[in-house]
């Protein structure tokens, strides 16, 4: 953990649950959240959005969508803009997750426009970045994030309070996690580059077994949970371990 910065524990849960479902989750997170030293988000399917954002107003848990397009409004069919989400109650955005690299192509500079949207509109970005398998065997990991994080981060990311979220593509739902050093050193290096104020999050295959240990880490200021946060129990066992 950095001090001086409260940690944040973020579900992305990605394109899952029906809306019983993601009520039922919901509310099983905010039942568990009060008295949560972390700062805990929600980031459902946006067809979810708006109604968790009215279910959870009063929970502490705050609501946050899962992308968002870098233009206002427009003939965009398909794409949400940033101030629909505001509009709707959310407060935060996920951009330049690796699936949405992976699956839409998606670049630095796109991300970059989406962040600088988002934060027009007064939603938080957090920014995901992180290497590819091959990257990593081939000692590539620090300078390829490093390259993602200068073109991925608009001018006055830090002021606005961006999030930066380090996810290895490698370690995404496969059950696998880089050592605690291979963490140190990576969160080290985006900590150079990017400031004391920014929280930095770790995600990839992070769940209760391993929070504790990589969550004590320095410069690690939460996490990004994906596949554990469909699972309240889970999502909130990572939250305590956050202090």
């Amino acid at each position: 953990m950095t001090p001086g910065l409260r940690p944040l524990i973020a579900g992305n849960w990605k394109m899952n649950t029906l809306v019983g479902e993601a009520v039922d989750l919901a509310r099983a997170v905010a039942a568990g959240a009060a008295g949560s030293k972390a700062e805990l988000l929600v980031c459902p399917p946006f067809l979810y959005v708006a109604g968790l954002a009215g279910l959870l107003k009063e929970s502490g848990v705050a609501v946050g969508a899962q992308d968002c397009h870098a233009k206002a409004k427009g003939a965009h069919t398909g794409d949400v803009a940033a101030a629909m989400l505001k509009d709707v109650g959310a407060s935060y955005v996920i951009l330049g997750h690796s699936e949405r690299r992976a699956d839409h192509g998606e670049t630095d500079a796109q991300v970059k426009a989406k962040a600088e949207a988002a934060m027009a509109a007064g939603l938080t970005p957090i920014v995901c970045v992180g290497e590819t398998l091959a990257e990593r065997e081939a000692g590539e990991a620090e300078a390829v994030v490093a390259r993602q994080l200068t073109g991925s981060l608009p001018e006055g990311f830090v002021n606005a309070g961006g999030v930066v979220a380090y996810e290895p593509v490698w370690a995404i739902g496969t059950g696998k996690v880089p050592t605690e050093a291979d963490i140190a050193a990576l969160h080290a290096a985006m900590r150079a580059q990017v400031g004391a104020k920014t929280r930095l999050l770790y995600g990839g295959s992070m769940k209760p077994s391993n929070a504790a240990a990589i969550l004590a880490l320095p410069n690690v200021d939460g996490g990004l949970i994906g596949g554990a946060a469909l699972v309240a129990a889970d999502f909130l066992a990572i939250a305590a371990a956050a202090g």
